[in-house]
C-alpha cells in the first residue's frame, strides 16, 4: 500500500521532586501534581478546590480536581490575582497499565514560577493512555470549557505540552484554532502520527532485515497488549548479540541511519566528534535498547488496537535514498569498511525484501490523530534539542515546511538546544521559550526574540532554574540554544506531502 495524502518528560519522578526541594529557598511547597482530566463539561464529578496559605515567597494557590467523562484534571492558580491567562498543559506518553494522573506542568520549578507569576495553570490526564491522542484532544478542549464555566473566561489561553504532548499541543492549536492564542510544543511528534510510525517501521525492518531475518521478530500486528513484553525481549536480545560483534554494529549503525537515532545519549555529556564513529554507535545503541526499541516493537500494539490494525508501510520505500539523506551515512560507510563488509549487498538486501503494507482504515485513524496541514494563525514556538534519540529532531522540519507551504511562516519560529536526551530542557530553557512567546503576544512581533542569544540571555536571567537533574542531584547548566537546521525529516507525511522518491529539496 501507499497511502497518498488527503489536501516527556525530561525528569523522573524522584528527579522532580530533587528538583522541588534544591529550589525551595526561592519557591514554595503546595506544588502537589494532582488529579484529572476532561471528555465533556456536561459529566464532571464534583470538583475538589482547596486554597493553600500564602508564604513570603509564593501567592496562596487555589487547586481543583476532579473528573470530566472520564478523565481526570487540574487546574491550580493564584488565589487572588490571577492575571486572566491560562496555560493549558499536554502531558507525555503513559504506557498502558502505568499511573495516569492529570497534570499540569511538565515539572514542579516550572510550574511554581508561572503561579508566582500570575498565571492558571490546567491539564488532564486523559482518558486513555499509550497513543492517546483521539481522547486527548476531547479531554483537553473539556478542561478548557470546565475552567471557563467554573473558574472565570481567559483573556488568553496558551497551550503548551512535552513530546506525545507535544503533537497533541499542535494538534489542538490545528483542530481548535478558536480556543487558543498561542502555543509552545516541546520536543514534539510534529512531524505527524504517520510519519513517526512509519519511520520507526523503517528501523525495525532494517534491523529484521539484517541482523535476525529468520528470528520471529514481529515487526506490525504485534498482537495485541500480550505480544508487548515477548517483542521488546526478543528484539533486545537480538540487538545485545549483535551488538557484540563488529558486523553487527555497523548494521546497528545502518538502522540507526533509518531510525534517525543520534550518536549522543546522555544529557548532560559532550557530544561525540563527528568522526568519532565507535562512540557514536554506542550511544545509538543504547538509544535502541533503552529507549526506541520498546516503542517501535512493543508499544506499537497499542497503536494497532486504537487503529484497528497496522498504520504503518513501506512499500515505497528506498533506502538507498534514506541512506544517502541520512547524517548518519559518514558513520555508516566507515564501521561497514571496519568491519569488512559490503554496504552495497546489504542495501541490495533491503531492496529486495518483502515490504510491508498498511491497513487503510488504520491509515486514517492515524492521520486523524494527526497530521498536519501548516494552517495556523496564531504563534507557535516549538523547543527540540538535538540529541533525541525518540522524537527525531527531523520532525521540526517537517512540521516548518508545512507551515511555510501554507504561507503561514511568519507565526512559526523553532528553536534548539545542544543536547542529547528526549526533552532534556532546564526549567530556564522552557521559561525563556515561554515568555518569548507571551512577549510576541503583547508586541504582535518576534523580532529578534527567538535567536540563541536572545533566548540564553533570557533564561540565563532566571538564575537557580538553570539546572537539570543527574540521579539525585541538580547540576547548574547553561542555557544551550544555538543555531541549527535539522536535516530533512526522512518520511514526510502531511496533508500536503507524502512519501516521494525525487524529493530530495532542502
Amino acid at each position: 500500500m501507499n497511502p497518498k495524502p488527503r489536501g516527556r518528560r525530561a525528569y523522573s519522578r524522584r528527579a522532580l521532586l530533587t528538583l522541588v526541594l534544591l529550589l525551595m529557598f526561592a519557591f514554595t511547597s503546595g506544588l502537589a501534581v494532582v488529579d484529572d482530566v476532561a471528555l465533556a463539561v456536561g459529566s464532571a464529578t464534583p470538583t475538589n478546590c482547596t486554597v493553600s496559605a500564602a508564604t513570603p515567597t509564593a501567592p496562596s494557590i487555589k487547586t481543583c480536581t476532579g473528573t470530566i467523562g472520564g478523565a481526570a484534571f487540574q487546574i491550580r492558580l493564584p488565589a487572588t490575582g490571577w492575571n486572566k491567562t491560562l496555560v493549558l498543559y499536554s502531558h507525555g506518553y503513559v504506557t498502558y497499565g502505568s499511573p495516569n494522573p492529570a497534570t499540569d506542568v511538565g515539572d514542579p520549578a516550572t510550574g511554581a514560577y508561572l503561579l508566582s507569576q500570575g498565571y492558571a495553570l490546567a491539564g488532564s490526564s486523559y482518558s486513555t493512555t499509550g497513543w492517546a491522542l483521539e481522547t486527548a484532544f476531547n479531554d483537553q478542549i473539556g478542561v478548557i470549557n470546565y475552567f471557563k464555566a467554573n473558574i472565570g473566561h481567559p483573556k488568553r489561553t496558551i497551550a503548551w505540552g512535552h513530546s506525545l504532548g507535544g503533537i497533541i499541543t499542535a494538534g489542538l492549536v490545528q483542530k481548535y484554532p478558536d480556543e487558543f492564542d498561542a502555543a509552545l510544543p516541546m520536543c514534539g511528534v510534529v512531524g505527524g502520527g504517520v510519519g513517526a510510525w512509519n519511520v520507526a517501521l523503517d528501523a525495525e525492518f532494517a534491523f529484521k532485515t539484517l541482523v535476525a531475518p529468520t528470528s520471529a521478530l514481529k515487526l506490525v500486528n504485534i498482537g495485541g497488549l500480550a505480544g508487548i513484553g515477548p517483542n521488546i525481549g526478543l528484539a533486545t536480545g537480538l540487538l545485545d548479540a549483535a551488538q557484540a560483534t563488529s558486523k553487527g554494529k555497523a548494521r546497528i549503525a545502518l538502522v540507526a541511519a533509518m531510525g534517525s537515532a543520534p550518536g549522543w545519549f546522555q544529557a548532560l555529556t559532550p557530544e561525540p566528534a563527528a568522526t568519532d564513529y565507535v562512540s557514536r554507535q554506542f550511544n545509538q545503541y543504547l538509544w535502541f535498547r533503552y529507549v526506541t526499541f520498546p516503542f517501535a516493537f512493543g508499544f506499537r500494539a497499542d497503536l494497532e488496537i486504537k487503529a484497528g490494525g497496522n498504520p504503518s508501510w513501506n512499500t515505497d520505500v528506498n533506502y538507498r535514498r534514506q541512506l544517502r539523506r541520512s547524517p548518519n551515512r559518514a558513520e555508516v560507510e566507515a564501521l561497514y569498511t571496519q568491519a569488512g563488509l559490503s554496504l552495497e549487498d546489504d542495501l541490495r538486501t533491503l531492496e529486495d525484501a518483502p515490504r510491508i503494507e498498511a491497513n487503510p482504515a488504520s491509515v486514517n485513524y492515524l492521520e486523524k490523530n494527526i497530521v498536519f496541514d501548516g494552517d495556523i494563525s496564531i504563534p507557535i514556538l516549538t523547543i527540540h534539542t538535538t540529541g533525541d534519540g525518540l522524537v527525531p529532531v527531523e520532525n521540526e522540519q517537517a512540521y516548518g515546511k508545512v507551515v511555510r507551504e501554507e504561507g503561514n511562516g511568519n507565526y512559526l519560529r523553532q528553536a534548539y538546544i545542544h543536547r542529547a536526551g528526549h526533552c532534556t530542557f532546564t526549567p530556564a530553557e522552557m521559561i525563556a521559550a515561554f515568555k518569548t512567546l507571551v512577549a510576541r503576544l503583547d508586541s504582535g512581533r518576534w523580532k529578534e526574540s527567538t535567536d540563541p542569544t536572545s533566548l540564553n540571555t533570557l533564561a540565563a536571567s532566571l538564575g537557580p532554574l538553570n539546572v537539570y537533574p543527574q540521579g539525585s542531584t541538580l547540576v547548574a547548566t547553561p542555557p544551550g540554544y544555538f543555531e541549527y537546521k535539522p536535516s530533512k525529516y526522512q518520511r514526510p507525511y502531511t496533508a500536503n506531502d507524502s512519501y516521494d522518491d525525487d524529493d530530495d529539496d532542502e
